[in-house]
C-alpha cells in the first residue's frame, strides 16, 4: 500500500504510513492517540518467535548485531520514552532484548577518532587534538550507554534524557567525589578511592532515580550506566590531557586506548549495578534513607567498592590480568540483574 503523501510503500493492513505517519483511514471513530506509535513499532520490532530468548546467551543476545538494519529500526530506538512513545507495559517484551545499535555506534566513533589521529599525526594540525581526546574518552563509555539503553526493556527513558544524566551525572560525581577526596586526605589509598569514588556515584544516581518514575531495575541499570560513562569519559579526557602536557604523545594514546579497552568494566559496570540494585530495593515505595542500608543494595554497593579498591591495588599482575578479571567479574552481575529486571517486567504484565 503506497502513502498518498509520501509514496512510502507500506505493508497490507497499516491504518497509517510507517515513514510519514499520514493517516490512511479517515472517519470519526475515536482512536488511541498512541496508535500510530504501537503500530509503527510492532512493525518495526517484528523479530520470528525462533530468534527470541529467555536465556542469557551470548550468541541469542548479539545475534542481530550482524543482520542489516533499517532506518526504520533506528528510528523507532530513538523515539520512545516520551509521555506519547512510551510503550504499555502490555507491550513490553520480557524476553531478552537483541541490541545491535551500539555496533554501529562503536564503529562510527572508531572512524571519528581515525580522522582526528590522521589530523594530528600524519597532518601535525594541532586542531585535531581536542576532538582526537573528546572522541577516544567518550567512544567506548557511549558505546557501551547505547547496550544498556537497548537492555532498558521499558523503554521509558527518552534519549535527551540520557545524554541529560551522563553530562549532568557524570560532572556532578566527579565533584562529589573530590569532596570524599578532601575529607580523606590523610588516607588516601585503593580502599578509601574506592569507597569515594562509588559513594559518590551511588548518591548521583539516586539522586536521578529517586524521585521520578524510573522504578524498574532495568531503568537503574540505564541511569547507573549513564553516569558511570560520564565519570569515565571526563575522568579519560584528563588523564589524556595530563599525558599531552607532559610532551609523550604515545602516553596520551596508550591511556586512550587501555582506559577505552576497561571502560565497560570499570565505573559504568560499576555505577550501573549501584543503580539495578537501589530501584531493586525501591521498587515502588517511597524513597527512604533506610532503604540504603537493606541487605540487597548494600551487598551489591559493598561488592562495586571491592572491586574499585582491588583494581586500583598496585599488586604484580593487575594490569591486565586482575583488571580483566574483574570486569569479567562485573559483567557476570550485570547479566544477573538484567535477568532480574526481565523477570520484574514479566511479573508486572501478569499484574496489570
Amino acid at each position: 500500500m503506497k502513502c498518498p503523501q509520501c509514496v512510502y510503500t507500506n505493508p497490507d493492513g497499516v491504518k497509517f504510513c510507517l515513514s510519514c505517519g499520514e493517516k490512511f483511514i479517515k472517519n470519526n471513530t475515536q482512536e488511541n492517540e498512541n496508535s500510530f506509535f504501537y503500530e509503527f513499532a510492532h512493525y518495526v520490532d517484528m523479530v520470528p518467535r525462533f530468534q527470541r530468548s529467555i536465556e542469557p546467551k551470548f550468541q541469542n543476545i548479539f545475534s542481530r548485531v550482524f543482520h542489516n538494519h533499517s532506518e526504520l529500526e533506528a528510528d523507532r530506538l530513538f523515539i520512545v520514552g516520551t509521555a506519547l512513545t512510551t510503550p504499555k507495559i502490555s507491550e513490553v517484551k520480557d524476553t531478552w532484548p537483541k541490541p545491535w545499535l551500539f555496533a554501529r555506534v562503536f564503529i562510527i566513533s572508531l572512524l571519528a577518532f581515525a580522522g582526528f589521529y590522521l589530523g594530528v599525526s600524519y597532518f601535525r594540525n594541532v586542531n585535531f587534538i581536542p576532538g582526537l581526546i573528546i572522541v577516544g574518552a567518550f567512544a567506548v563509555p557511549f558505546t557501551t550507554l547505547i547496550f544498556f539503553w537497548e537492555m532498558n526493556a521499558p523503554q521509558n527513558i527518552a534519549f535527551y534524557r540520557v545524554i541529560y544524566v551522563v553530562m549532568i551525572g557524570g560532572i556532578l560525581s566527579m565533584l562529589v567525589a573530590l569532596v570524599f577526596f578532601d575529607i580523606l586526605k590523610n588516607i588516601i589509598n585503593p580502599i578509601t578511592i574506592g569507597i569515594a569514588e562509588e559513594l559518590a556515584k551511588a548518591i548521583t544516581v539516586i539522586t536521578f532515580v529517586r524521585y521520578r518514575k524510573y522504578r524498574y531495575i532495568l531503568n537503574g541499570l540505564l541511569i547507573g550506566a549513564a553516569v558511570g560513562a560520564g565519570f569515565a569519559a571526563f575522568e579519560t579526557a584528563g588523564y589524556a590531557l595530563r599525558a599531552l602536557l607532559s610532551g609523550d604523545g604515545a602516553t596520551l594514546y596508550n591511556t586512550i586506548l587501555w582506559r577505552g579497552i576497561f571502560a565497560p568494566g570499570g565505573h559504568i559496570a560499576w555505577a550501573a549495578l549501584t543503580g539495578a540494585s537501589f530501584c531493586r530495593v525501591q521498587g515502588d515505595e517511597p524513597f527512604k534513607f533506610n532503604m540504603l542500608f537493606r541487605f540487597r543494595f548494600l551487598r551489591v554497593f559493598i561488592l562495586v567498592v571491592l572491586m574499585h579498591a582491588v583494581w586500583d591495588t598496585p599488586i604484580t599482575g593487575m594490569f591486565p590480568f586482575g583488571q580483566i578479571f574483574l570486569m569479567l567479574a562485573s559483567w557476570v552481575v550485570v547479566f544477573l540483574l538484567i535477568r532480574a529486571g526481565l523477570k520484574e517486567i514479566g511479573e508486572r504484565k501478569i499484574n496489570v
